[in-house]
């Protein structure tokens, strides 16, 4: 007796529901990934060997610029300590300044790189005037050293918790200026701090080494 053949079919299978998968994955990334703010001070860091990325909790960076200036800023994390900070500063130097002009100084990328009798009028730009402003520095002469008033309202600020404290200089950035930022933190007692460097010949099984296997960014 023959054998019945029967018909082949293809086979076929219904994409829609993996499509469906893939963009709401790719909605969900897009949604929670926290891209890194551009950097308020333009800097170009040394090279250096690190093994150790930087600390991301409780940062307080002091920015010098290639033509010596110095900028201080909070990490957006410590919105409270930025908020603190920010008070003591007013009250000490009798500055007067609105709560809308201490806001300024709590809100995401935010830094300060003007004297204090400038500081009312800088707090009062807006993000389109602050992309065009040309800040002096903080003044950090021997005379004058305002940092030091900063790093003592951060010091209280963080006095509850270990406060990362990072310098970051420009690869061109004169002895001068960098001596003025050692001495306002002797000033307040502190006597360390991380150097914020470009690393390159990173060391195999450090933390640094690691951050990077998993695509983290670090300065």
């Amino acid at each position: 007796m023959p054998k019945v053949k029967m018909p082949r079919k293809s086979t076929a299978v219904d994409m829609t529901a993996m499509c469906d998968v893939a963009f709401l994955l790719l909605s969900f990334f897009i949604l929670t990934t926290k891209f890194k703010s551009p950097d308020a001070v333009e800097v170009v860091t040394p090279n250096s060997v690190s093994t150790k990325p930087v600390e991301a909790k409780n940062v307080v960076q002091v920015i010098m610029d290639k033509e010596g200036k110095v900028f201080f800023s909070v990490g957006d994390e410590s919105v409270d300590e930025k908020a603190q900070i920010i008070d003591m500063i007013n009250e000490g130097k009798s500055l007067n300044l609105t709560e809308q002009e201490k806001a300024a100084f709590t809100k995401s990328g935010s830094y300060v790189g003007v004297p204090f009798a400038m500081l009312k009028s800088f707090l009062q730009l807006s993000p389109d005037q602050l992309k065009n402003y040309k800040a002096p520095g903080i003044p950090t002469d021997t005379a004058n050293n305002e940092l030091s008033v900063w790093m003592n309202a951060a010091t209280r600020a963080f006095s509850g918790a270990k406060m990362a404290l990072m310098v970051k200089g420009d690869n061109n950035a004169k002895y001068p200026s960098f001596k003025g930022v050692i001495d306002a933190f002797k000033k307040n007692e502190i006597f360390k701090f991380s150097m914020v460097t470009n690393p390159e010949g990173v060391p195999e099984g450090t933390a640094l080494s690691q951050k990077r296997a998993t695509g983290a960014k670090e300065e």
